[in-house]
């Protein structure tokens, strides 16, 4: 027998299936949608839908976008011969949050990752060296996540891509190694794309 009844139970599993939600938060947020009015109720699961359903991947960088180009690569403004790898798309919104980046981006969609079974050819690798080999990109800067895979990922990406002439940086950090950018402060991030350096 389940502790609570069969449709608050499935609630709460689903809650639990979300990253970083255990089973005492997972109860509390199905708690919360009990309280909700029918409406509400109703508000929120459209919500989910609807970011399922119209949130993509931008055609040239991977970042979400809910238009075929993404908002940053449709900018005219932005300098597209500069172009900052990251992971994933919260690292694109922590890096935004400074505001002092003025350059494009690149979502690889993961970082390399042998004992996860995650391989270059898993990545959006192919597609940033399809993007170089255009003409119009002058550096790339690596910004993933200072640990053991994305450490693996950025060296990987240097050997690849510096004998096609691009300058490739590294950012540095002032963020613990084991940490993930996109908790990083805006202060930290803006030192951390000040400081990079190149990668030999």
């Amino acid at each position: 027998m389940t502790e609570y009844i069969l449709p608050l139970q499935k609630l709460i599993e689903e809650f639990c299936r979300l990253s970083g939600v255990g089973q005492k938060t997972a109860t509390r947020y199905a708690f919360s949608v009990l309280d909700m009015t029918e409406e509400e109720a109703t508000s929120f699961a459209n919500a989910i839908i609807s970011a399922k359903q119209n949130i993509r991947e931008c055609e040239i960088c991977g970042n979400l976008s809910d238009a075929p180009v993404c908002a940053i690569c449709s900018d005219a403004k932005r300098d597209p011969s500069v172009v900052c790898v990251v992971e994933d798309a919260k690292t694109v919104m922590a890096l935004e949050k400074v505001k002092e980046y003025h350059g494009t981006y690149h979502v690889l969609g993961g970082a390399i990752s042998p004992m996860d079974g995650i391989t270059p050819a898993d990545l959006r690798i192919k597609e940033l060296l399809s993007r170089i080999a255009e003409g119009k990109i002058r550096e790339i800067i690596i910004a993933t996540n200072p640990n053991i895979e994305g450490e693996t990922t950025a060296m990987y990406l240097s050997k690849l891509i510096t004998p096609l002439g691009v300058r490739v940086t590294r950012l540095a950090y002032g963020v613990p190694v084991g940490a993930d950018l996109e908790y990083a402060d805006e202060v930290t991030l803006l030192r951390a794309l000040d400081g990079r350096r190149d990668l030999h």
